[in-house]
């Protein structure tokens, strides 16, 4: 049936965002009442880096064409990939004009990703993995954490995977410092990649803020620069993003001990130039340290390469031994997670191991598409 939409002109733009549009069945001038008028809707810019993943490309984009934040630059950076990814994505820019293409030879997702930061012309920019998919209200949902708070960067605190596909119970909005987002990442207390978030485009133009840094540990320093920078960030609860653990493709799955040693120089680097530096966030970059000393004794252990990293592995015992005391007195995690910290920096090996049977189990049993 068709419908005329009744805007509401009166107000602030920010109240015409929170407002769903009132429909009246009265007339024929237009034919979409479910959406929101996109007069209202600042743009976002969502930017995905691809590389050997076309057999979970059709999810993904389907999920973010089907947003009910409509008001979308759809930036699908084709990294080189080998496979049929790229045509993938010619084919569905075909059919919906908010997808733009780029194809570029590979160089990693830092660079894929910043190709697409340099191209984006939205408000509001997100950052999307190749192989994950959206909640359909994953937009709207971060756009209206911003609306209700005035912060410059929001996100969620729970994530769907494909191994815990439970909604969280309840919901509530909360605003942060950039002193507590930054210990909130840096813990971690909630997922860190940047794709749970959502960033005002001035904010990374102006601190420049890019992804920089090498692969792995880029998505930290990207999330954690932003949230010191930001005059505030909005925190729901609320899982709208969905993150895939079983590619087989993925650094998750195939181990690679420079994803180890990189997270290292980057976690130190976020230390070294942290914006918010006090004593707070200079124990959670700690606590960070010591936990990557961990990270990179797993990798050692799960690429069988010990005898060949030899001097690597002793460093990461000792740290793990040496720094426990300082980070157990001084980081800001439960008792229980102290509890797990004091095993493992007892038993490094032992928990290493453990970590990696326990990875390879769930692995095994992570049938989801």
């Amino acid at each position: 049936m068709n419908r005329i939409l009744i805007d509401l002109r009166e107000g602030s733009k920010r109240l015409l965002n929170e407002c769903y549009v009132l429909e009246l069945s009265v007339g024929a001038l237009f034919n979409n009442p479910a959406k929101r008028r996109l007069d209202y809707m600042e743009k976002v810019s969502a930017i995905v880096a691809i590389y050997k993943s076309e057999k979970f490309l059709p999810k993904l984009i389907d999920s973010i064409i089907n947003q009910t934040w409509q008001n979308l630059e759809i930036l699908l950076v084709d990294d080189g990939s080998p496979d049929n990814s790229g045509a993938i994505c010619d084919n569905y820019a075909s059919r919906d004009d908010r997808i733009r293409v780029i194809h570029k030879k590979n160089g990693g997702a830092c660079e894929a990703r910043n190709v697409g930061l340099a191209e984006a012309t939205g408000e509001y920019i997100l950052i999307i993995d190749g192989d994950d998919w959206l909640e359909l209200d994953y937009v709207e949902y971060l756009m209206n954490l911003i609306h209700q708070t005035g912060a410059e960067m929001a996100m969620t605190d729970k994530i769907f995977t494909t191994r815990d596909r439970e909604q969280t119970k309840k919901d509530a909005v909360e605003v942060w410092t950039p002193e507590d987002a930054f210990c909130g990442i840096i813990y971690p207390k909630f997922p860190i990649g940047p794709w749970n978030k959502i960033y005002k485009a001035s904010l990374l133009k102006e601190h420049h803020i890019d992804f920089n840094r090498p692969w792995s540990g880029e998505g930290l320093y990207f999330s954690s620069m932003a949230a010191q920078c930001a005059n505030k960030v909005a925190v729901g609860h609320r899982k709208i993003y969905n993150y895939r653990l079983n590619n087989t493709n993925s650094g998750l799955t195939h181990y690679n001990l420079k994803m180890g040693t990189n997270a290292m120089e980057n976690i130190r680097y976020i230390g070294e130039t942290r914006i918010v530096k006090t004593k707070r966030t200079e124990n959670a970059v700690n606590w960070h340290i010591w936990k990557n000393y961990g990270y990179v004794l797993f990798l050692i252990i799960a690429t069988d390469s010990v005898k060949e990293n030899q001097a690597l592995y002793d460093e990461c015992i000792h740290n793990l031994r040496s720094r426990l005391f300082g980070v157990l007195v001084h980081s800001e995690l439960g008792p229980r997670t102290k509890a797990h910290m004091l095993v493992q920096g007892l038993f490094p090996v032992w928990w290493a191991k453990r970590d990696l049977r326990n990875n390879q189990a769930a692995l095994e049993n992570d049938k989801m598409e």
